[in-house]
């Protein structure tokens, strides 16, 4: 669900501060003075003179900014043109922690080339290279573990898959995550809607979404991602197919990012047929189509709800699908920001910032009597088996289990 009001025009800011009290940067540094003074507020004043203020860099794009603003203005989209305004004026302030973070899609295709072989290489030198200290030489902390490499990608396993035939078709946007660090998500979303009568596909021209790369600042790299997925996704949108994700930074960047920042007008069209996994399994719920032969699960699991799934409207779809599983325990977790925020927690400035915005979800997650965590944004998953020895999964991989044990395999 897109916002009904949007703003690209600073002067839309009513100057209400609420935006700074649900920032939770500006909580955990002063070296943040908010998403208002940065965003709006100094939009205006760059406009007559040029500001250098390195506090651009420290906005995590959690966007709980834009979700709290009254006048609905858009301060996370001033915030990141104002960190890529102020990379082009100081194209040295770069270090090789952004050009390693902003290059995941390069690095993953690297580092799946060779099936079974090269993967598990490139994760025992990042491991060697975390303990050696060598990362934080090229810029990158290591606060939180970085995500190893599937040992083939979700492309290349998707090409061994036998789907069934089925009327009802969508595309599925996997990401460089899923493609390159967690295929095997990739397969189970597939297994879990072909059990809902629904065949999945695929296309390999389709790009990072590029949050990544908007994080350290390379605005016109994001375009070209953007340019590109937008004219892709309209093909299918116009064929009246949908388009699913697994990672709600992914569809947030699909159908709001690339509106806000870039104006594309190939998003209104196929925004709209935009979904995270779990929202889609919900939808298919309502018009009464989806499989409810699961099977009961005697767990208990902690759910962390994602900053960017909160700001796209959409309730919480996960804690609705999995009240479906009999004997299932979900605990909600209600932590707040993970800190992670994509890259914003590995790069050497602001790791530190998102270490401690995480320390109330880790330390929630630590003292639950769960034995799972469970969250729809990959990242987030990574911070909340930061030191809390607790696997976190995406919840299609309780369905896919409950619906396997219905079924007997």
């Amino acid at each position: 669900m897109l916002p009904k009001i949007k703003h690209d025009n600073p002067d839309a800011c009513i100057s209400c501060n609420i935006c700074l009290t649900a920032c939770p940067v500006a909580k955990a540094t002063r070296l943040y003075r908010g998403p208002k003074l940065n965003g709006p507020a100094l939009t205006r004043l760059r406009k007559l003179v040029t500001d250098d203020d390195p506090m651009v860099q420290f906005c995590s794009n959690c966007k709980n900014c834009d979700r709290v603003c009254p006048s609905g203005t858009s301060i996370s989209a001033f915030n990141m043109k104002a960190r890529a305004d102020f990379f082009k004026r100081h194209p040295k302030e770069h270090d090789m922690g952004d050009m390693i973070l902003c290059n995941n899609e390069i690095l993953g295709k690297a580092m799946t080339a060779i099936p079974f072989i090269s993967a598990p290489a490139a994760n025992i030198g990042m491991k060697v290279a975390a303990i050696t200290k060598m990362l934080p030489k090229f810029g990158v902390a290591t606060y939180a573990p970085l995500p190893s490499y599937s040992v083939a990608s979700f492309y290349t396993r998707f090409k061994l898959i036998k789907q069934p035939s089925c009327q009802t078709k969508v595309l599925f946007f996997p990401g460089c995550y899923v493609n390159y660090n967690e295929s095997e998500l990739g397969l189970c979303l597939i297994d879990v809607l072909n059990r809902n009568n629904v065949e999945v596909i695929v296309d390999p021209r389709l790009n990072c979404c590029g949050s990544p790369i908007l994080s350290t600042g390379y605005l016109d790299k994001v375009e070209k991602h953007a340019q590109n997925n937008a004219a892709i996704l309209k093909e299918y949108a116009d064929k009246g197919i949908d388009i699913i994700t697994t990672c709600t930074t992914c569809s947030l960047f699909l159908k709001q990012e690339y509106d806000e920042l870039f104006n594309l007008p190939e998003v209104k069209s196929y925004a709209p047929r935009v979904y995270e996994a779990m929202e889609y399994l919900m939808m298919r719920n309502s018009k009464g189509f989806l499989v409810k032969s699961l099977a009961p699960l005697a767990k208990r699991v902690a759910y962390h709800t994602p900053c960017h799934l909160k700001v796209q409207g959409m309730g919480r779809p996960t804690l609705d699908m999995l009240k479906f599983i009999p004997a299932l325990e979900v605990e909600d977790l209600n932590a707040g920001c993970c800190g992670l925020s994509g890259v914003y927690g590995y790069k050497k400035n602001t790791a530190p910032i998102g270490h401690l915005i995480g320390s109330n979800l880790r330390s929630k997650i630590s003292e639950s009597k769960a034995t799972l965590s469970i969250c729809e944004c990959n990242i987030c998953r990574l911070q909340m088996q930061n030191g809390t020895n607790k696997k976190a999964v995406h919840p299609l991989y309780l369905l896919r289990e409950s619906y396997k044990k219905r079924a007997g395999h």
